[in-house]
C-alpha cells in the first residue's frame, strides 16, 4: 500500500481505503490451544470484515491440525464459513471451529505439507486466535509466507504483549462463584478449604479470585515458595483468634491439592477438604468484556491482514487496541506484580 498504515488507522477514511485497495480474495481463521469464551466472538468479527472487504473465510478446524487436512478431503478440515450461519456464534462458549494441540506441526517437514495445503485451498492469509504456543505456529507460517495475524486468547492472561487476554473474564468469573459457594460450606462446617484453579505457569485466575474471595492464603507458581509449615502456621493463629473457616486459593501449577489438603488436616487437626474446578473454567457463556474484547481484536485482526501486514499480533496494551511483531511480542516476560502480590498478603 502506498498509504501510512498507522498515520491512516487514526482517520475516518481508514477502513474506506482498505476497502478500496484490498489485493485479498480468500482469508482463513483457526482456533488453537486451550478453548477460551469469547473465541467465537472473535471468529465472528473475522468473518464480519471479511464480508465487508469482499473476501470469502475459511474456517481452519482443530487448529494447526486442520491445516495437515488428516481427513480424507481438504474440504473437511478446511470450510468456507458463510457469515449467515455463524451470525449467531458471539455467545456460544467453546469454539465453533473446534481446538486442538498439534504436535505433528513442530516437524519442518509437516509445515511445509500445512503451507500446501492452506495455498491449495487459496487462502492468502490466516488469523490465528490462541496463546503464546499458537503465535509461534503463525511465526512459522509467516516465514513460508503466509500472511498471519495473532488474537490473544486463553483464559490465564499470560500472554506478555497484552494487558487482556480473551476468555479471563470469563474464566475468572466462574471461578471466583464457585468459590464464593465453597466458602458458604466451609464456613458452616469450620473446615479448611483448598480450591485448585487453572494456571500451569501463570497465577492470574488465582491471584484475581483470591483477592476478591477475602482467601486466607493465595498459592501461585511464580511465588510460592513450597513453605507448608507457613500455611500450617496461619491455620493454626486464625483459630487462635477465632476464625471459623480457612480458605486456600492453589494455583494449578502448584497442583497436589487434594494431598496437601491431607497433610494440613494431620497437622492442624482442622477438617480440610480440596476442590479442584478443573474445566469448568472454560465453559460458560462469555461475559460482555470478552465478547467486546474479541469481536474488536478480530475485527483489527481481518483489517490490518487486508492492509498487506503479516507477523503480528493484536495487543491490548495502555487502554488501546495495537499491533505488534511476533518475534517481539514472544520475547516478552510477563509477571505477577510484586505490589498485587503484597495486597494479597495484606488481606490474609
Amino acid at each position: 500500500m502506498s498509504h501510512d498504515f498507522e498515520q491512516l488507522k487514526e482517520t475516518d477514511r481508514f477502513i474506506g481505503l482498505l476497502r478500496e485497495e484490498t489485493y485479498m480474495h480468500r482469508i482463513g481463521v483457526l482456533t488453537s490451544g486451550g478453548d477460551s469464551p469469547g473465541m467465537n466472538a472473535a471468529v465472528m468479527a473475522v468473518a464480519k470484515a471479511a464480508r465487508y472487504h469482499g473476501m470469502s473465510l475459511i474456517g481452519i478446524k482443530r487448529g494447526y491440525n486442520g491445516t495437515l487436512c488428516k481427513s480424507h478431503h481438504i474440504e473437511d478440515d478446511m470450510l468456507e464459513l458463510d457469515l449467515d450461519t455463524i451470525l449467531d456464534i458471539a455467545d456460544q462458549p467453546g469454539t465453533y471451529l473446534r481446538t486442538a494441540r498439534c504436535l505433528e506441526f513442530h516437524r519442518p517437514e509437516m509445515r511445509v505439507h500445512a503451507v500446501n495445503n492452506i495455498r491449495e485451498m487459496g487462502i492468502e492469509g490466516i488469523v490465528v486466535i490462541g496463546g503464546d504456543g499458537s503465535y509461534r505456529g503463525a511465526q512459522a507460517l509467516a516465514r513460508h509466507g503466509i500472511n498471519t495475524i495473532g488474537v490473544p486468547g486463553t483464559i490465564d492472561l499470560d500472554i506478555a504483549c497484552t494487558d487482556y487476554t480473551i476468555g479471563f473474564d470469563t474464566a475468572v468469573n466462574t471461578a471466583m462463584d464457585a468459590i464464593d459457594k465453597v466458602k458458604d460450606t466451609s464456613s458452616s462446617h469450620e473446615r479448611c478449604s483448598i480450591i485448585e484453579v487453572m494456571g500451569r505457569h501463570a497465577g492470574y485466575i488465582a491471584l484475581w479470585c483470591g483477592i476478591s474471595t477475602g482467601a486466607e492464603d493465595i498459592l501461585l507458581p511464580e511465588k510460592y515458595d513450597y513453605d507448608e509449615q507457613k500455611i500450617v502456621d496461619h491455620i493454626i493463629n486464625n483459630r487462635r483468634i477465632g476464625k471459623s473457616h480457612h480458605m486456600i486459593v492453589n494455583a494449578e501449577g502448584i497442583g497436589h491439592s487434594t494431598s496437601m489438603a491431607k497433610r494440613i488436616e494431620a497437622a492442624t487437626g482442622v477438617e480440610t477438604r480440596a476442590t479442584i474446578l478443573g474445566y469448568m473454567q472454560r465453559g460458560g457463556s462469555p461475559t460482555c468484556k470478552d465478547r467486546y474484547y474479541a469481536s474488536i481484536m478480530g475485527a483489527y485482526a481481518a483489517d490490518i491482514l487486508v492492509a498487506g501486514k503479516s507477523n503480528r499480533v493484536v495487543c491490548y496494551r495502555d487502554g488501546k487496541f495495537v499491533d505488534m511483531d511476533i518475534e517481539e511480542a514472544l520475547g516478552m516476560q510477563k509477571d505477577i506484580s510484586d505490589y498485587e502480590y503484597q495486597i494479597a498478603w495484606n488481606i490474609r
